[in-house]
């Protein structure tokens, strides 16, 4: 009927309830003080508490108190990632619409280089991502990119750890010969994969910064446009060093 709110699901608001609640102290508070600071009935605050202490949104002391638990840590750094980023999106955005391609980011985090960012569009699609790209950065303009900038021990170590697979015929799947490429890449800064990664498109990349943390800003683009690789380089290059300074700001 017109007038009408939303809809909303009563046992998820008391269980931010309790979580709020159980935030308040910071030592923690048994389920009966739960259950009366939320006006909760007792029976119905113990089912959440433990609902929320077996997927570790708390966490219940020998004392029998709660606190807060693992899980909100990760939902909390999701958070602090998910607003960095959303400073750098309209630089991607950007060089998306400039340059007609999709646009990708990815950072060297706990040993692996994993994607963060891919802005596209229907006049911009993205590359089908068939191969995880963890197994997949010797093949990669954006993973070539950081294993250029690594120092020689990280580049080893990772190199050890990762198969270089035999994606396309033009794979590079020997670690001599890949090493070789990556110290006389033709465009520096940028790196280049040609139709290593998918036959029909090419990639271009650039390292940037997340403070200590080094990544690369990269776009795709089908092998017909090859002619313009060089313009494609003059446009990343600024768009990296705006990405970078942005993410610097959000540390």
């Amino acid at each position: 009927m017109a007038g009408e709110g939303p809809t909303l699901i009563t046992s998820v608001q008391r269980a931010f309830r309790l979580m709020e609640a159980v935030g308040a102290h910071e030592g923690g508070a048994p389920a009966k003080q739960l259950a009366r600071e939320t006006g909760l009935p007792l029976a119905t605050a113990y089912h959440l508490l433990r609902t929320l202490t077996h997927d570790g949104y708390l966490r219940k002391l020998d004392d029998g108190s709660f606190v807060l638990g693992d899980k909100l840590g990760t939902l909390h750094a999701g958070g602090r990632e998910q607003a960095r980023l959303s400073h750098i999106r309209p630089a991607l955005a950007s060089l998306r619409d400039d340059l007609s391609a999709a646009a990708y980011l990815t950072f060297y985090e706990d040993g692996e280089i994993r994607v963060a960012e891919i802005v596209d569009s229907p006049r911009a699609p993205r590359v089908d991502l068939w191969v995880g790209f963890e197994d997949a950065a010797h093949a990669t303009a954006l993973g070539k990119c950081v294993l250029r900038e690594l120092g020689d021990e990280a580049r080893d170590e990772y190199l050890s750890r990762h198969h270089l697979a035999d994606l396309t015929p033009r794979t590079v799947t020997g670690r001599s010969e890949l090493l070789r490429r990556l110290e006389t890449s033709p465009l520096p800064p940028a790196v280049t994969d040609m139709e290593e990664y998918s036959l029909g498109t090419f990639c271009v990349a650039v390292p940037v910064l997340r403070g200590q943390t080094l990544g690369s800003l990269g776009v795709s683009l089908r092998v017909n446009r090859l002619s313009s690789i060089n313009q494609v380089r003059d446009r990343l290059i600024p768009a990296a060093n705006r990405v970078t300074r942005a993410l610097s700001l959000t540390i």
